[in-house]
This record gives C-alpha cells, sequence and structure tokens, in this order.
C-alpha cells in the first residue's frame, strides 16, 4: 500500500492536516486520477462506537442514528476542499452499503467462516458542480447524506431488505454466477500451491532467502527512517522539481 502511494493517517487531525495536504497537492500536481475512499464515521459500527456517537449527537443537539454513525466533517471537507482547487475532483459518489443476512465484523468471524451471504450496495453520484462550495454549507450537505443513510437503511432493515421495491438492481450483473466461481476456484488453487511453493524456494535456496531478508530490512529500515515510501516518493518529487512545499496555501 506504500508503494501505492496510499494515504496513512493516524486519525489526530492535528496530525494528519500536513500529510494530507501534502498527498492531496501531490497528486493534483501530477496530475494523477485520484480515486480516494472516505469513511467518515472513521470505524465501524458497534456496541461502543454508537454509544460514542449518541454521546456525540446530544453533545451537539443532534439526532441519535441506529444504522449509522454521525460523520466528522472536518477531514472529509478539507479534502474536497483541496482536490476542488487542485481541479482534480469530478464528482462524490455516496455509497451505501447493506448486509440482508450475517454481518461479520471481527477477523475472528473471518477466520471463522462466517462471510457475507450477500451484500447490497446503493450508490448515488454528486457531480462537483451541486456540491456547496463554503466550509459550513459541506459540512451541512454531509450530514444530510447521512440523514438519508440513516432513513434508507431503517426502510432496507425494517422492509423487505432491499434498497429496491422490485427487488432488481438498477445496474444488471456484469458476471456470470459461472464466471465467479471460476475466478474463486483459480484464486483457492493459486495461493493453495504458491504459499508453499515460497515457503520452498526459500527453503532449498540462499538467494531466494537472502532477496527476502534483505527485501524486509529495506522495508523496515524506510519505515522507521522516513516514515514509509510514499513519503520518500513525496521527498523525491520535491527535489526534481525543486518544490520544497507542494501546498498551495498556508496552513490554517
Amino acid at each position: 500500500m506504500q508503494a501505492a502511494a496510499y494515504i496513512f493517517i493516524h486519525r489526530k487531525w492535528k496530525d494528519d492536516k500536513s500529510h494530507f495536504e501534502d498527498m492531496i497537492n501531490y497528486f493534483c500536481h501530477i496530475r494523477e486520477p485520484l480515486q480516494l475512499l472516505i469513511f467518515p464515521e472513521g470505524t465501524d459500527l458497534t456496541e461502543n462506537s454508537k454509544a460514542r456517537s449518541n454521546d456525540f449527537a446530544e453533545q451537539n443537539g443532534l439526532q441519535k442514528y441506529e444504522y449509522v454513525l454521525h460523520p466528522r466533517t472536518t477531514g472529509f471537507t478539507f479534502v474536497v476542499d483541496r482536490l476542488r482547487e487542485g481541479k482534480n475532483l469530478d464528482a462524490i459518489h455516496d455509497v451505501t452499503v447493506a448486509y440482508p443476512h450475517n454481518i461479520p465484523q471481527t477477523e475472528k468471524h473471518l477466520l471463522n467462516g462466517n462471510f457475507p451471504e450477500e451484500i447490497h450496495f446503493h450508490v448515488r453520484r454528486y457531480p462537483i458542480d451541486t456540491l456547496p462550495t463554503s466550509k459550513e454549507d459541506l459540512q451541512l450537505w454531509c450530514h444530510k447524506r447521512w440523514e438519508e443513510k440513516e432513513e434508507r437503511l431503517r426502510s432496507f432493515y425494517q422492509g423487505e431488505k432491499n434498497f429496491y421495491f422490485t427487488g432488481r438492481s438498477v445496474i444488471p450483473p456484469c458476471k456470470s454466477e459461472l464466471r465467479v466461481l471460476v475466478v474463486k476456484l483459480l484464486s483457492i488453487l493459486y495461493w493453495t500451491l504458491f504459499s508453499p511453493a515460497v515457503c520452498l524456494l526459500i527453503y532449498q535456496y540462499s538467494l531466494v532467502r537472502w532477496y527476502f531478508i534483505i527485501t524486509i530490512v529495506i522495508f523496515v529500515l524506510q519505515e522507521r527512517l522516513f516514515g514509509g515510501l510514499e513519503i520518500i516518493e513525496l521527498a523525491c518529487y520535491r527535489f526534481l522539481h525543486k518544490q520544497p512545499h507542494l501546498n498551495s496555501k498556508k496552513n490554517e
């Protein structure tokens, strides 16, 4: 993920703001088409996180939610503003996910084979020219979308567990069941053979062992010394383009 320039955060805005700004401005400078997946809630829905969300709602005079958590809009509005300013944002896709049957939430559930039997997605596209321009209005816009998510999920779980009354998706299936089954079987076969094959190569050949040792050492050292490959990539870009700072405007 570091090699793909993922944006890693500490989940503390005072620590994350500068890094967010550097990475977003970097993507805007290189004109790289960017798909940024954001979870404004900041975590998954559990009893503890819902209790914290309800406390937040009480403190701010907001409605308590049952199916979603209240979004934290600071990071969301910052990212939208920076991408819009860098002309690298054409739309926001609002995605709502629902599980009509089992809802696995921990790694233990997955290890026990408790995978979702079925997943439903509701997707709505908002072109950038339809979004508010001020920070305050953008925050209200985000909260409004979460109000809609709450009602949408309430109707889903209390109704027929489908986002559409017809029971059919607006987007037709793009893959046949046979194709999906073949891909699953090939994936299982590949990883079943690949993992022991790598172990065998490591055991048999010293060159392979040294390759893995050197690679591990390099990744550990660069993480401790520089903070990650994406930080090195950003520094190299600054050096090559003689830009000590990519920020288009000063930090607030």
